[in-house]
């Protein structure tokens, strides 16, 4: 498990170095972040889609964005959206203090298809990319510093978090067996990876296939290592109508 960051890479540079060698140091070791939001939010089941509806008078996308625009490891945004939300975004988000959003796509058939089309548009000196799910509003900057600097040292870390419920594998609607929980971790995100290891796994698969719900699932198709960083529970994933209400009440009492 991977503690608390005390710092980074580019902290050995006094203010006093060469700024030459500044510009140089940042394009070295920038990390993009990719925000997945193309989703349509079907299973939400309102008109617009779930990274869009207001969590304090705020979308819901824009909480998650603010997590990385405020986080230090992360140097540039890139953000995916379905093709009727990319109109005007850049502006919009730039309203709510996103300045570190380079550039909005549009989406693909699949999550991993998103995807995909976000890391066409990362620039290929990126040293890490983290892929978090707009619907996440609840990401700590911790969190994302402790999994970035995680996949710069084993170039694959996934924020996770350890179940409390006991767990079924059912089968035909008939429970087969109860699962260690010792050895099973909920996969929330930022999923970081080294961007030339991430790119190289999406260009071996098909993307259009649906069974790659995560960023992870990719990558273990190439046999590559993939550790884990402790997350909170409270990282949630706003799915359903009964996710809002939980997160209203986090919200409440967030620090």
């Amino acid at each position: 498990m991977y503690g608390k960051i005390a710092g980074g890479p580019l902290h050995k540079f006094s203010s006093n170095s060469d700024p030459c060698w500044l510009v140089v140091s940042c394009h070295l070791f920038m990390n993009v972040a990719i925000i997945a939001a193309a989703g349509s939010g079907s299973r939400m089941g309102g008109k617009r889609p779930k990274q869009f509806l207001e969590l304090a008078g705020v979308p819901i996308i824009f909480h998650a964005l603010l997590a990385f625009e405020r986080c230090d490891s992360i140097q540039q945004i890139v953000t995916v959206l379905s093709a009727g939300e990319t109109d005007g975004f850049l502006s919009i988000a730039k309203e709510h203090g996103i300045q570190k959003l380079a550039t909005v796509v549009t989406g693909g058939e699949t999550r991993a298809a998103s995807v995909l089309q976000g890391l066409r548009a990362v620039d290929s000196s990126t040293e890490v990319v983290a892929v978090h799910d707009g619907v996440r509003p609840f990401v700590t900057c911790d969190e994302i510093a402790r999994t970035v600097t995680a996949a710069k040292l084993e170039g694959a870390a996934i924020l996770a978090s350890t179940p409390v419920d006991t767990i079924k594998e059912v089968k035909q609607g008939v429970v087969s067996r109860t699962l260690n929980r010792s050895t099973i971790r909920y996969a929330l995100t930022p999923q970081c990876f080294d961007y030339r290891l991430l790119r190289r796994a999406y260009e071996q698969v098909d993307v259009l296939d649906a069974s790659f719900t995560d960023e992870a699932s990719v990558v273990e198709r190439m046999g590559a290592k993939i550790v884990t960083v402790g997350g909170s529970a409270r990282n949630i994933k706003i799915t359903r109508p009964e996710d809002l209400v939980i997160a209203e009440a986090i919200l409440k009492n967030w620090t």
